[in-house]
Order: structure tokens, then C-alpha cells, then sequence
């Protein structure tokens, strides 16, 4: 689909979906990022009904390939509406579409102001307003999304397994090994570990499953919005607070133990104030070492994408360089195991 085509399918779905007589678009940019989906930023000028005036939007459409535990589009707006209906602080998700408009399934919705990069994050520290502060929201913004907890009618797509969270990824990951071409004896050490010292007290809540630095948006007050979800599925709280916390998501900044923003208690005291129940302290770091073993393979996946030919691209050929490191910590975390 040429530019101008593309153009003119959005300005059509838009001005449909908002009772518009007319809508121009200005400022169609692809963003960075999104190594999973892809995200196109816009304005929106709509003219007549009943949202007429300027709309900052944003078009999350499906990559040309995808690895296989990311949730299709018509998915993730659904998780993205349960999330902004328990009150978590997420982009206002608008209209969902399948593939007949621009080729591909897509849904737009409202733009927040800020910046997701987690380099510049960790590095810079007049994004994200007073520290402190920020990692107690983020703990208060991941106890809201699990708030949401099984059945929901809304989510009937996600799985429930009869095992406990921790089995079931342990199940996934051993699958995929099993299957892969290439033999990872430190992987297969780490999956071992995780199956021997399973905790016995497991819940089951809605997990983003991303959730780190570089899938949250900041300005320079603080945090404007949680990003990408995918990955979104129901697990045990435990999961998210590992994967926020794990060494890999700290962009170097290993200082700050909490997404290499904070400090972890800033970040556990604003997650039990909303929660209202204690952080497991001492299972946390049995979610750690699940945290590096499922994006190690996650890595492997994103380079399978490249290899494969279908997605030619420099970033994800690039994180398939990082297994090898993330294998490393998972020696580190479970030495005199």
C-alpha cells in the first residue's frame, strides 16, 4: 500500500469511527522501537461530530512477523481496555480494526506525552520527576493491573493452565528447547533449577509480562502511560515484580535494583499501598532467574525472525546477541544451587 493509500485508509477509519464529516492527517511518522508490532504516530484534524478538534493518536498495527507468545491486535486492545477500565494509567485504547482497511489487523489510540527509552531513562535524571516517586508509582500502576484477576469474559482468550504459573512456563520454555536447533546446556540448567525450587504459595493474576523500563512512558513530572502488552497473560504477581527488578531490564544502571530507576522497597511500598498484601521478598528471586530465562529465549525467538529471512533487521539480529550474557547471570543467580 503506497503512502498516500495508507494515509487515506486511516482518515477514512477515523473519521467512520468518530462521527466525523471529514479527517486530515499531519505528522504520520513510524516510531522507533517496537520490535514485536509496529507503531505509527499521528495527528488527527476531525472535522464535525462529536469529537471534533485535534486528536494525538498513535496506530499499533502487526508486524510483518511475530514470535509465537505475542497476542494478536484484536488481543492486546482488549487487554488494553481492561487495564484502562481498572484505572491503570494506559493510552486510551479507541477503535480496533481487522485486516480489510491497510492489509494488516491494527487499533488506534490516544497518545501520551513523554519518552519510553530506557537508556535515556536510567542515564537522565530529569526524566521521570523525583525517583523516588516514580518507582512508587510503577509499583502502585502493576498492583492496579492485578487487580484483575480470572474469569473475565472480556479476556476469555487468555489461557488458564491447570498448573501453577511457575510449571507452566517451565512447560513452555522446555518445549521450545526441545525444539530448537541449537543445544543450550545453560538454559536447560536454569529450567532444571526453576522446576526443583518451584515456590509452593502461587496466584494467579492478569501479568503484563513486560513490564520494565523502555515499556512505560515518562515525562518530566513522571509516568504518563504503560506500553505494550502483548505478552499479557494470567500468572502469578510475582512474575512482573521479578522481571521489573531483574538485572537485565537495568540498562547498566545495577545500582537501581528496581528497573534501574530506584530502589526496590520505593517500589514494593507503592505496589503493597495499592495491592493492600505484602511483597514475597523471598520468592522474588526465583522470579529473577525466570525473568532471564524467558528472554533468552525470547532473544532466540527475535533472531529466528531475522535468520528466517521474512523480517530483515539489525535489532533483532542484534538481541539474539545477548543470550550468552543473559546465560551468564542465570549462573550467577543460581551458583551453590
Amino acid at each position: 500500500m503506497s503512502d498516500v493509500a495508507f494515509t487515506q485508509a486511516i482518515e477514512n477509519f477515523v473519521a467512520t469511527n468518530a462521527g466525523a464529516e471529514r479527517v486530515l492527517l499531519s505528522g504520520l511518522a513510524l516510531l522507533g522501537g517496537g520490535a514485536i508490532q509496529q507503531n505509527w504516530a499521528f495527528d488527527a484534524q476531525i472535522i464535525g461530530g462529536p469529537m471534533a478538534g485535534t486528536l494525538a493518536a498513535v496506530l499499533r498495527a502487526d508486524a510483518p512477523t511475530r514470535i509465537a507468545m505475542s497476542h494478536g491486535r484484536a488481543q492486546e486492545f482488549a487487554l488494553l481496555k481492561a487495564a484502562f477500565h481498572a484505572g491503570v494509567l494506559v493510552p486510551e485504547p479507541l477503535w480496533l480494526s481487522g485486516a480489510e482497511v491497510i492489509g494488516r489487523p491494527f487499533f488506534i489510540m490516544r497518545r501520551v506525552n513523554g519518552t519510553a527509552a530506557g537508556h535515556r531513562l536510567v542515564r537522565d535524571a530529569q526524566l521521570g520527576g523525583d525517583r523516588t516517586r516514580l518507582a512508587e508509582n510503577l509499583g502502585e500502576a502493576l498492583a492496579r493491573i492485578h487487580s484483575i484477576r480470572p474469569p473475565r469474559r472480556d479476556l476469555a482468550f487468555l489461557e488458564v493452565h491447570d498448573q501453577p504459573p511457575a510449571a507452566a512456563l517451565i512447560k513452555r520454555a522446555r518445549s521450545y528447547l526441545d525444539q530448537h536447533t541449537t543445544p543450550r546446556p545453560v538454559l536447560e540448567w536454569g529450567l532444571r533449577w526453576l522446576e526443583r525450587n518451584q515456590p509452593s504459595q502461587q496466584q494467579r493474576v492478569l501479568c503484563h509480562r513486560d513490564f520494565r523500563t523502555g515499556n512505560y512512558m515518562v515525562d518530566a513530572h513522571g509516568l504518563t502511560g504503560i506500553l505494550d502488552w502483548e505478552f499479557a497473560g494470567w500468572s502469578d504477581p510475582l512474575e512482573d515484580i521479578g522481571w521489573f527488578c531483574a538485572k537485565c531490564w537495568r540498562f547498566g544502571n545495577q545500582a537501581s535494583e528496581a528497573g534501574g530507576i530506584g530502589q526496590r522497597e520505593d517500589f514494593y511500598r507503592g505496589y503493597e499501598r495499592v495491592a493492600d498484601r505484602p511483597v514475597l521478598r523471598e520468592q522474588v528471586a526465583y522470579w529473577e532467574v525466570m525473568a532471564h530465562l524467558n528472554w533468552a529465549i525470547i532473544a532466540l525467538q527475535q533472531a529466528a525472525r531475522h535468520v528466517s529471512g521474512q523480517e530483515r533487521s539489525l535489532n533483532l539480529a542484534l538481541t539474539g546477541h545477548i543470550v550468552p550474557e543473559l546465560e551468564w547471570e542465570i549462573l550467577h543467580l543460581t551458583e551453590g544451587a
